[in-house]
C-alpha cells in the first residue's frame, strides 16, 4: 500500500507518515484506513458463516460438495491440494469459532451430549 501512495514515477519519495498512524481514526490523528489484514480476515470470515451455517447458499453446496461431504465445515480438513478459496475460507474457521454462540430456543435442535 505505501507504494501507491508514495511511490511514482522513476524517483522514490519519501514516506511521510507510518501505515500505522494512517490505520488511526481520524478522532486519533489518523486518516481512518483500515487494516487491511484485519479487514480481509473478517471478510473471509463472513464467508465462513455462508459456508457454515447457510445450507441453502451455493457457496456451502459448491464447497460443501467438494470439501466436506457427510460433514459440517468444523470437521473439515484442508486436504491435499484445496484450492486458493477454500484455503482461505478454512483459515478463518478459528475466528467464526471464537465468535459462534448457540442460541437455544426450545431445545429441540441442541444436542448437548455431542456439544460440550
Amino acid at each position: 500500500m505505501a507504494n501507491f501512495f508514495w511511490h511514482g514515477g522513476k524517483e522514490s519519495k519519501l514516506h511521510w507518515m507510518a501505515w500505522a498512524k494512517l490505520c488511526k481514526s481520524k478522532a486519533q490523528g489518523g486518516l481512518g484506513f483500515r487494516q487491511l489484514k484485519e479487514f480481509n480476515l473478517a471478510l473471509l470470515a463472513k464467508q465462513a458463516w455462508r459456508v457454515a451455517l447457510c445450507p441453502g447458499n451455493i457457496l456451502h453446496a459448491v464447497i460443501g460438495q467438494k470439501y466436506f461431504p457427510g460433514a459440517t465445515f468444523f470437521e473439515a480438513r484442508l486436504g491435499a491440494s484445496p484450492s486458493y478459496t477454500w484455503r482461505s475460507i478454512w483459515d478463518s474457521r478459528d475466528i467464526l469459532a471464537a465468535g459462534i454462540r448457540w442460541k437455544i430456543g426450545d431445545g429441540n435442535d441442541v444436542c448437548i451430549v455431542g456439544h460440550p
